[in-house]
């Protein structure tokens, strides 16, 4: 079932213990106000991660809506779910962009991701999901999550934090009370609070003590000498100058209605190398996902699982090709699904619409992209954190055992290459880096260990060799 939904009922909000199903709809006025949440959830982060990464937020959106439109297609409608903005490539792209890569060099790096996910999908699709946790399993797919997070805490720390240490630590606080003091869908849209919070923090400072002396990416360049200079890089620098917290001026010069601006890809190896890891984070998400909105209703879908997977890539693919941000599908809604009971997919396609008419305002994609760096700085700190505990909470649920060196030596090198920015010169031109390197250590790491031990399959404990923790 794609279209032709069947009315719930009297098409009036289900009674307590009911469910709307996929292929059912309430009233067009509810499944819109419906939409309307859907597209309130996914929002924060899907305009928020494009900005952390430096591409298009106007596009980032339109291309969620476009992208979720081709996944409840391939899927066949039996997987209601949205793709937004991805988090899983922000530490790739971080790596990208300090080695001088550009956006077209960030956006074909993801594409190839996307590609490559995709493929996993169709493998998963026709030989079945167990090869997939054979040659990732829990051990591994909680260490990439956990490093493609952690590797970010270099960029807080000199990026963002310094253009406005007080304001992000304002930030930060109220993201973090807005996390633990509210409740329910405020809970859920904590961080989107807390950068509202901080641009008006921002805006008002600007108004009552001043410009902030600071830092600005790619502002003030200045060389050795003191002398302005035209591209940033080892011999010219961002300086530090007076400035104003929040710059409207792109703002007023923007347009109310137009298309977002396009542009191509471009494609370097050392920029993939650093992007594919992405992949296994997102295969991870991806099935957790979809299992946790099989759980919700009913459904068996594990035969659409591979279909999904491919979706995803096959989203992520389409949205880079024209300059946009990666995809994924997104807990927030899943969990708007949850509070409501209604798994309706004509809701999405509402939502999706949404999107794509939101992504054609030119004015709004400035005022998100003027979010000053102070506020970015405190909400990045909750995001790059939260990603990295999401590889600790695959552990947890999969009670991953370190008590065996197999799993406790590839997982502790490859964190500790990828927090550390360490590099392997393969050749002058061919580097290993960071991310990169990390997952490889792990995934090689794991494997090759497995396959020398002893036949027991058991290791001895490296921390405590008489402790063997479950699992």
């Amino acid at each position: 079932m794609v279209f032709g939904w069947k009315l719930h009922g009297d098409g009036r909000t289900p009674p307590p213990g009911e469910v709307v199903r996929p292929d059912e709809r309430l009233s067009w006025p509810r499944t819109a106000g419906i939409g309307a949440q859907h597209v309130v959830a996914m929002f924060g982060a899907t305009f928020v991660f494009p900005v952390v990464m430096g591409l298009d937020p106007n596009l980032a959106i339109m291309m969620s809506g476009i992208a979720t439109i081709l996944f409840l297609l391939i899927v066949g409608g039996r997987v209601p779910s949205y793709l937004g903005t991805s988090a899983s490539f922000v530490g790739a792209v971080a790596a990208i962009r300090a080695a001088g890569g550009d956006s077209a060099t960030v956006t074909g790096a993801i594409l190839v991701a996307g590609a490559v996910l995709a493929a996993v999908g169709l493998l998963i699709h026709f030989v079945g999901g167990d090869v997939i946790h054979r040659v990732f399993p829990p051990v591994v797919t909680g260490a990439v999550v956990m490093l493609i997070g952690f590797n970010l805490a270099p960029v807080v720390a000199t990026v963002y934090w310094p253009q406005d240490q007080w304001v992000a630590l304002a930030t930060l606080g109220f993201a973090v009370l807005c996390a633990v003091l509210l409740r329910g869908f405020w809970a859920r849209i904590a961080v989107l609070l807390a950068l509202v919070f901080g641009f008006l923090l921002s805006w008002l400072l600007d108004n009552t003590v001043g410009t902030i002396t600071s830092v600005l990416p790619g502002q003030n360049l200045l060389d050795a000498s003191g002398k302005p200079c035209a591209t940033e890089g080892t011999y010219c620098v961002a300086t530090a100058f007076p400035h104003d917290r929040v710059n409207f001026s792109s703002v007023d010069a923007a347009d109310w209605f137009g298309f977002p601006s396009l542009h191509g890809p471009d494609f370097k190896t050392s920029a993939i190398l650093l992007a594919l890891p992405a992949v296994i984070a997102l295969i991870a998400e991806n099935t957790g996902h979809v299992k946790a909105v099989a759980a919700m209703t009913g459904d068996d879908l594990d035969p659409v699982l591979g279909r999904a997977i491919t979706a995803d890539g096959v989203g992520t693919a389409l949205a880079s090709a024209v300059g946009g941000s990666p995809t994924t599908t997104y807990a927030e809604n899943i969990g708007v699904m949850a509070a409501t009971r209604i798994y309706s997919t004509a809701a999405y396609y509402v939502a999706a619409a949404v999107a794509i008419l939101f992504g054609l305002c030119p004015k709004f994609g400035a005022l998100v992209a003027a979010t000053p760096g102070g506020v970015l700085g405190g909400i990045t700190v909750v995001l790059y954190g939260m990603i990295g505990l999401l590889g600790a909470k695959i552990w947890i649920e999969s009670r991953v055992d370190f008590a065996d060196p197999v799993n406790l030596v590839p997982v502790a090198a490859g964190i500790i290459l990828a927090i550390g920015n360490v590099t392997l010169d393969i050749t002058d031109d061919f580097p290993l880096q960071g991310i990169a390197l990390g997952t490889i250590a792990v995934l090689v790491g794991y494997h090759v260990l497995n396959a020398v031990r002893g036949p027991s399959g058991q290791g001895g404990g490296v921390i405590a060799p008489t402790d063997r923790a479950a699992g």
